[in-house]
């Protein structure tokens, strides 16, 4: 068995959403002042690599609390979507997944290698809205990006979050090291916190390959 870390590092001054506020990491509590170390944590739902509920952006959306935890894991695989033309990621891409019955479809734009530049934030192949109704209507678990939304950053619709969350899916955010993985079958475990009423979470999304 080997386990892909497919999570960004939270960190103070990582890059977050337009409009959030970075990470606040302080040590309040040290070894050498209370004989142990701990930290304390502050920081947006949304931040890093992490989960959106249909509680998100749908008023009467589920929460990620009261998803199952089966909701979490499953069959994935990873689409190349590097060789996009436009912004927009087309659904002919999902024609090589045939009748492959996954449980997470992965896009793979390249985008985490702009990670901490200016760029990351501008211009990031999303799905487009065709592509986003094919998958609801794989009746799949979630689909994955390794960019910062599956919307434009500018965007007020947040139509393609709306198509798949709607159908109860989740989506996951900010994904990293996904190249290797590209045409591969694994397993994807991504876990929220198990946080009250909770719209997103962070997670530490994990590609398992046997």
């Amino acid at each position: 068995m080997r386990c892909i870390d497919l999570t960004q590092t939270i960190s103070p001054g990582m890059p977050v959403y337009p409009g959030t506020e970075p990470p606040l990491i302080s040590q309040p509590c040290t070894i050498e002042q209370d004989g142990f170390n701990e930290r304390k944590l502050t920081f947006f739902s949304h931040t890093g690599t992490h989960l959106d509920s249909p509680g998100h952006i749908l008023k009467s959306g589920i929460t990620l609390d009261r998803l199952p935890l089966e909701h979490f894991c499953g069959t994935a695989v990873v689409i190349d979507a590097t060789s996009t033309p436009g912004p927009e990621i087309p659904p002919k891409l999902l024609d090589n997944l045939g009748d492959n019955k996954v449980d997470f479809v992965i896009f793979y734009t390249g985008w985490y290698d702009k990670w901490g530049e200016p760029g990351y934030f501008q211009d990031f192949p999303v799905p487009a809205p065709e592509t986003a109704h094919q998958l609801a209507d794989r009746g799949i678990k979630g689909v994955g990006i390794d960019a910062i939304s599956v919307d434009p950053v500018h965007s007020t619709e947040f139509t393609i979050h709306k198509i798949l969350l709607s159908r109860g899916m989740v989506i996951i955010e900010n994904l990293t090291n996904l190249k290797g993985l590209v045409g591969k079958e694994f397993t994807l475990y991504c876990f929220p916190l198990k946080i009250e009423a909770a719209d997103g979470s962070p997670v530490r999304a994990v590609a398992v390959i046997d």
